[in-house]
């Protein structure tokens, strides 16, 4: 059976870490580098940073930070935000990130997880997606529709069927990021991390909601996600990431110890 894996997101914004709830309010909370040293040391599965302004301040991504990271982890990690086009993916992934997430770029042209696929390999190639609650219709037959530029922009694209088409397309994992549930700690949302997880064949990561070790033991065993990124519960210092695991394995979740 494959490990499940724990993911620590750091939002970056003017080279601190910020969090806010559901996209907004946002607060500093310290220095990238710093903070995923000490997640890697912790026994984290691997790490995701997303420069949360670069796409809709129309800038690219702190390339810079993207070679600190590297020099300073040694666990895989993922960079999105800012990304643009092929050479922007080509300038992250040899600056040391082990994928490339794209999320507004994908939606405004498709055509760039197939691109980024054949010239990197779809391993590297992450779609990101921020999908909202609506009622379920005609157009939205899943009940979720995506968003772009951190919740700024309804697109009117069902999100089951953006998944579905970013696999064919040959994005490699997918990552699944509720905007109902973002920075709550109210839980994950289940029922669409398990309609993604049970209709496309690559990895489904769950994200937004996670508060408790409960919340990730449910999206693991009933949301049938393959991992879970975690934010709000441990950079408020109330869990470690070991502490996250010894549960998990308790109870009878496979995870990775590191140890």
């Amino acid at each position: 059976m494959l490990t499940k894996r724990i993911i620590p997101c750091l939002d970056v914004r003017n080279r601190k870490v910020t969090k806010g709830v559901k996209f907004q309010n946002n607060i500093d909370l310290g220095d990238p580098i710093e903070m995923a040293v000490a997640y890697s040391d912790g026994g984290c599965d691997e790490l995701v940073f997303y420069d949360i302004t670069a796409s809709a301040e129309g800038r690219p991504i702190d390339i810079e930070m993207v070679r600190e990271v590297a020099k300073a982890v040694h666990i895989p990690f993922a960079v999105g935000g800012g990304i643009k086009n092929l050479e922007d993916m080509r300038r992250v992934l040899l600056a040391g990130a082990e994928k490339v997430s794209v999320n507004t770029l994908a939606v405004r042209n498709p055509k760039i997880i197939s691109e980024g696929a054949k010239q990197f390999g779809a391993q590297c190639i992450v779609l990101g997606m921020d999908p909202v609650k609506v009622e379920k219709s005609e157009k939205f037959p899943s009940g979720y529709e995506i968003t772009t530029q951190g919740f700024r922009t309804r697109t009117g694209i069902d999100a089951l069927q953006w998944a579905k088409e970013a696999e064919e397309l040959g994005a490699g994992e997918i990552v699944v990021n509720s905007v109902d549930a973002d920075g709550t700690q109210a839980g994950f949302e289940i029922n669409l991390t398990k309609m993604i997880s049970e209709n496309v064949g690559i990895p489904v990561v769950a994200s937004g909601g996670g508060g408790t070790y409960q919340h990730l033991i449910d999206v693991f065993k009933e949301g049938k996600a393959d991992a879970a990124i975690i934010a709000s519960m441990i950079h408020t210092g109330k869990f470690t990431i070991k502490q996250i695991k010894d549960e998990l394995i308790a109870a009878g979740i496979p995870i990775r110890k590191k140890w």
